[in-house]
């Protein structure tokens, strides 16, 4: 694969970078598009009362205001990050942040909970370009440079900010219901989304591949035409998508047990064509051959299942196994969000991502542990020191899966990739809303919280074990796929002497 570079003067000389080739003025707006996703999945917790009660809808219906944003997102990450990968960062972004914008006046004007639904659907597929246009750029720079040591920094901030966003999502959607309804939570969509396209559409690169182009990619685009629907494979990604909705409607609880007989059939044709297209939409051969990539994403959705199973079946406990109220409950997960900010700010930069996640297992495998003998009346100590070992699984666990795909993925496909990975951590979200569901029949008792305690603790062991099997993971590369050098053209043969033959 030969790599294509813009020529120097094409290049905006004022544009600050990092030694790594990272422009600096990229980290706003990625950081600021990338806490779309997270800051509306937690302000939507403390809104599903009042609307429930405005439009007089069960618990059971407002429920898929928090499902309908799932299944998208699931579903669009990898569908718009394989856009990403055809037509670069901009585009897809611009239009993500649009569509953001037009699902908060949409929700802030809503007349029913169906049109409110839609319009969480709608910033589901909003919110689904800036990480993978983020881990694009991140990609492409490494590249540029051979380096990976800087990127770090920027990995680390993004990490940083989902969480510091998840963190402050409910308290700030509190204020908003307080100060001006429900429908405030949607509308402050408006300006967030406008701070996007406005910092977007001033920073990131405007051609397809700012500094490096990938020269299959162009063979194929002067072959098959400009249509984006030719190279984005339509039909893989129609069979993807309904293979992987059908699982989900299952594990939430939204459809029969025999609907994962049409998942069966689906996926395999979903595989069946992916084998035999030209362009397939994921490339699974490729995929299969990258077992780094697949440990990586193993590893994602054995985390987030763990997590989503804390932070879901662990607070209901606390609320009804111990009494607690919603306020205290609430304060007493602090903690692991702090924990999880910090650790992340302090290693994000240093810690090689085999270490992060050999000691970020270990720390849930504590937390696990704790939460396998709590009692109603165990003291408030212990319950905080369980908080903290799963804080810390968070904050070296989520960075370090970045770090990893950076390395692993291809450059042509790196921004599938990475919506690949945000698909196998909302897989992870579901099967532990399914696991909840299954052990907390009886309601969130403390046997129940024990049993779901053994089962993170159960995925802790599976991602060390991944971990120590993975080779690629035992140094720490200084480089990244290292840009080869340019062929220089052939001189032009010299005239021949006299007497002499061409």
């Amino acid at each position: 694969m030969t790599l294509l570079h813009r020529h120097p003067a094409a290049r905006p000389a004022a544009a600050p970078r990092g030694p790594d080739g990272y422009d600096t003025r990229l980290t706003l707006p990625l950081a600021l598009g990338s806490l779309l996703n997270p800051i509306n999945s937690s302000m939507i917790a403390v809104a599903l009362v009042p609307i429930g009660i405005a439009f007089g809808a069960p618990a059971a219906q407002t429920v898929w205001l928090v499902t309908a944003l799932y299944l998208v997102t699931a579903v669009g990450q990898p569908v718009v990050g394989r856009v990403v990968d055809l037509v670069g960062p901009r585009r897809p972004y611009l239009v993500g942040a649009a569509l953001v914008g037009i699902a908060g006046m949409l929700g802030a004007l809503a007349p029913s909970l169906g049109v409110l639904v839609l319009a969480r659907a709608l910033l589901g597929i909003g919110t689904c370009a800036a990480y993978p246009a983020a881990m694009w750029l991140v990609r492409h720079a490494t590249d540029r440079s051979g380096e990976d040591r800087g990127i770090a920094t920027v990995l680390t901030i993004l990490a940083v900010t989902n969480q510091v966003t998840m963190i402050v999502g409910p308290t700030l959607g509190g204020l908003l219901v307080g100060a001006g309804g429900w429908r405030a939570i949607f509308l402050v969509n408006v300006p967030l989304a406008a701070a996007c396209l406005v910092l977007g559409g001033l920073r990131l690169p405007r051609t397809t591949a700012a500094d490096l182009v990938v020269q299959d990619a162009v063979d194929d685009a002067r072959e098959d035409g400009t249509s984006l629907a030719t190279r984005l494979d339509l039909l893989g990604v129609l069979l993807f998508a309904a293979a992987l909705t059908s699982l989900m409607l299952v594990l939430v609880g939204a459809a029969p047990w025999w609907v994962l007989a049409a998942t069966a059939v689906t996926g395999a044709w979903f595989a069946r064509h992916e084998l035999s297209a030209r362009r397939p939409f994921i490339d699974l051969r490729l995929l299969a051959g990258n077992r780094p990539l697949l440990l990586t994403y193993a590893r994602a959705l054995l985390t987030a299942t763990a997590t989503y199973a804390f932070m879901f079946g662990y607070v209901q406990w606390l609320e009804q196994g111990r009494g607690l109220s919603e306020a205290t409950a609430g304060l007493l997960m602090l903690p692991t969000s702090v924990v999880a900010v910090a650790v992340a700010s302090a290693t994000g930069r240093r810690a090689p991502v085999r270490t992060a996640l050999l000691v970020g297992s270990g720390s849930l495998l504590v937390g696990g542990a704790i939460l396998a003998v709590v009692q109603p009346a165990s003291p408030t100590w212990l319950l905080v020191l369980a908080g903290v070992g799963i804080g810390g699984m968070q904050g070296l666990a989520g960075l370090a899966h970045q770090k990893a795909l950076a390395r692993q993925a291809d450059a042509a496909t790196v921004g599938a990739a990475s919506g690949l990975l945000r698909t196998f951590m909302y897989l992870g979200a579901l099967v532990s809303t399914a696991a909840i569901a299954a052990l907390y029949a009886d309601g969130p008792t403390t046997a129940g919280l024990h049993d779901l305690a053994l089962a993170m603790a159960a995925c802790a062991v599976v991602v060390g074990v991944l971990t120590l099997v993975d080779r690629s993971l035992r140094r720490r590369p200084t480089s990244v796929h290292p840009v080869p050098a340019p062929v220089p053209a052939p001189d032009r043969a010299p005239d021949p002497a006299p007497g002499e033959h061409r």
